[in-house]
């Protein structure tokens, strides 16, 4: 194993990327200690992602591709507008609520990041909010869409874990709200403190009927996508086919943000999304199969009984973890790393698989905002032109909702498992 990660962190640490630096290490530890067995490799490396839930993979990527770019950005600002506009940091509050809306329709947190900012930031700081503060704002809320379902990374744990999308959706239903709501405490404290100012909003029956039926198309969006996998009427799949049409009806025929010209250069960044995210599933596998012929996973869960640590201990002790590994890993290898490793010693314990992937990518979101990896962070330093250091000062007061969350969700399971029980049963 000291070979195996020994390597592996050496290829990352060169420049290597991930997937090809676990793809490499995992030859190498066969050509060390398992040349028997070097054969099969090519069969795990394509077992690794075959798997009718990949199929709803790059299926999301293009919903989230079509619906970012069919101009609904601006109908969900006027939208979130009419509700906390006319408070005091109405700018910042609207920022967060949208991230809470869009995180419920492109299922990406860079996507968020990306779309929001190049109206928000500017607005804010032409509203007098400190560049820092408005670029962190924006950064810090993105992270919810990876929380919010439907949720790519979401996808990815539930074929990692071999668990329901439909239950790990719901799972991570009301940590993705708690953030939201603790969020937008922490920006109305921060607002009374600078005297940020209220926004004027037009609140004309007229008005308010316009934004809501513009805004609903994008709405039903969520709905139309977990409500088809919860109550049983579709499939991941199946109901990711569902909404890349709708978006791309909605794209063209309702908002007409999207032209048939478009299509081809939205496909090609969708395809290109998705081969990133197999590649990295692909050698994944082999990974995985590695950590299983070694036994890792009953190492670490006799680690934990010998320790005597109980649910809580060892839910806090992994998310500690989990954070840390966010700082230095993207999103879709970390949980592709870290799921093996840790979910079966966990499952000893007691701790369900919902809780576990709740707190996993609710922790992982953290690391989209923290140097040097960070996506989002990058994505808003461009888009404000500060560095990437400045942006991450101010997303820190806002990061605060995130570790409180992911603290709540190891204290009290009930928070992700609740749900997926209620509405769809044990």
């Amino acid at each position: 194993m000291l070979l195996l990660i020994g390597s592996l962190v050496l290829f990352m640490l060169i420049g290597v990327p991930i997937a090809y630096s676990m793809g490499l290490s995992g030859l190498l530890y066969f050509l060390v200690y398992q040349p028997d067995l070097i054969a099969v490799l090519p069969a795990r490396v394509y077992a690794g992602m075959n798997s009718s839930v990949m199929l709803s993979l790059p299926l999301f990527i293009v919903m989230g591709h079509l619906m970012n770019h069919g101009g609904l950005t601006g109908r969900l600002i006027d939208f979130c507008m009419l509700f906390v506009g006319r408070l005091r940091g109405g700018l910042g509050l609207v920022s967060v609520l949208t991230a809470m809306v869009f995180g419920g329709i492109s299922g990406s947190s860079v996507s968020d990041a990306a779309s929001i900012g190049q109206v928000m930031i500017p607005a804010m700081k032409n509203k007098g909010y400190p560049v820092r503060t408005a670029t962190g704002l924006i950064a810090a809320s993105s992270t919810m869409g990876m929380i919010i379902p439907p949720s790519i990374p979401m996808v990815i744990y539930a074929f990692a874990a071999s668990e329901s999308v439909g239950r790990l959706f719901l799972g991570s239903l009301i940590a993705g709200v708690m953030v939201g709501v603790f969020m937008l405490g922490i920006v109305l404290i921060i607002a009374h403190r600078s005297s940020f100012p209220c926004e004027e909003v037009d609140l004309a029956p007229a008005r308010v009927l316009r934004s809501t039926l513009e805004g609903l198309p994008a709405l039903l969006m969520p709905l139309i996508v977990v409500g088809s996998v919860v109550t049983g009427i579709a499939t991941a799949t199946e109901s990711a086919a569902v909404g890349a049409l709708y978006a791309l009806l909605v794209g063209l025929f309702v908002y007409r943000g999207l032209s048939f010209r478009d299509l081809p250069k939205l496909f090609g960044e969708a395809i290109l999304s998705s081969a990133n995210v197999m590649i990295i599933i692909a050698f994944s596998g082999v990974f995985t199969w590695i950590l299983a012929l070694e036994h890792v996973t009953q190492m670490i869960g006799m680690l934990f009984v010998q320790l005597q640590l109980g649910p809580t201990t060892a839910m806090l002790a992994v998310a500690v973890v989990i954070l840390l590994i966010g700082f230095f890993v993207d999103v879709s290898p970390a949980i592709l790393l870290l799921t093996p490793v840790f979910l079966p010693a966990l499952k000893m314990l007691g701790v369900s698989p919902i809780q576990f992937g709740a707190v996993l990518i609710s922790g992982l979101a953290v690391g989209l905002v923290t140097p040097p990896v960070g996506m989002c962070l990058n994505v808003c330093a461009s888009v404000s032109g500060e560095s990437i250091l400045s942006v991450f000062r101010g997303a820190l007061p806002f990061l605060v909702a995130n570790f409180l969350v992911v603290v709540l969700l190891c204290l009290f399971p009930a928070l992700s498992t609740w749900l997926p029980a209620l509405l769809m049963g044990q």
